[in-house]
């Protein structure tokens, strides 16, 4: 995400991206390797632009999660795993993006395929299968198997969103791609992640997010050190909104540090 078209930072050379972006926020989700598995050399990069501290967290590929459903995918999963090998303790968290069909009754795959995993990362999980959000029993199942695993539940708010009828292209677009999910706001670990899409219209973005700025103020409180994503339907302004957002959060409790202060983009000239 840090090549987006339209954030800051674009123009520089492919090498340079993710170091600018590192210099907005402090993490990324690695929405890329769902789709495919980078290369060792490409992931290398990744670490050369950043600094120890900064957070990935990549998605498991597709065909682990989605096309092989969690069952023999040891394969492509250790291919994945050398791949990320170079990020190091830059890896906060493998995230298991799983389908919308994958419901409470495959649970039991979810726990075979948690017990295993190496011990050497920790494992967030993603459910979009409406049954786990309303459905009491099959929450609990969840959240039975992911503490025991020492595994994140990661909530996808999709709410603020689907409050109106989209207005732009982008958002009749998301509008037929994104989970319509109850709100879920509790977290199983010290470490807790939260996907958040707000609007194009950044006044309803913000109003949509208030109480997350109310969560998280309250997991800092408690000690976890929670990760936030912020998107939009064209993503146009995620870096800037995401900063927003900690400043909301840091202006209830002091003691969060500042996010880095951005470099400027230098213009592209002819001469």
């Amino acid at each position: 995400m840090w090549t987006h078209r339209a954030w800051p930072g674009r123009a520089l050379p492919a090498h340079e991206r993710l170091r600018h972006y590192a210099g907005w926020c402090t993490a990324v989700e690695g929405n890329t390797t769902f789709y495919a598995t980078p290369t060792v050399e490409t992931v290398a990069s990744w670490a050369r632009q950043t600094d120890p501290d900064f957070r990935f967290l990549p998605k498991l590929p597709k065909v682990v999660t989605h096309d092989r459903r969690l069952t023999d995918a040891d394969a492509p999963l250790r291919i994945f795993l050398d791949a990320i090998a170079p990020l190091g303790p830059r890896v906060d968290a493998l995230w298991i993006q799983l389908p919308g069909s994958f419901a409470p009754t495959d649970v039991p795959t979810l726990t075979r395929f948690l017990r295993r995993l190496s011990t050497a990362h920790r494992y967030a999980v993603e459910v979009r299968h409406p049954a786990f959000f309303t459905d009491r029993r099959a929450a609990a199942l969840l959240d039975g198997v992911l503490a025991d695993a020492g595994a994140e539940w990661i909530p996808f708010d999709t709410t603020a969103f689907f409050r109106r009828p989209p207005t732009s292209d982008a958002e009749r677009d998301a509008w037929t791609k994104k989970p319509r999910l109850p709100l879920r706001t509790h977290a199983l670990t010290d470490r807790p992640i939260v996907r958040y899409l707000g609007r194009d219209d950044t006044a309803a973005t913000v109003e949509g997010w208030r109480h997350w700025v109310d969560v998280i103020a309250g997991w800092l409180r408690e000690g976890r050190s929670p990760t936030m994503f912020v998107h939009t339907p064209d993503n146009a302004d995620a870096p800037a909104l995401a900063r927003r957002f900690h400043d909301q959060v840091r202006a209830r409790v002091p003691g969060l540090a500042a996010l880095p202060q951005p470099e400027p983009v230098e213009p592209t000239t002819l001469f």
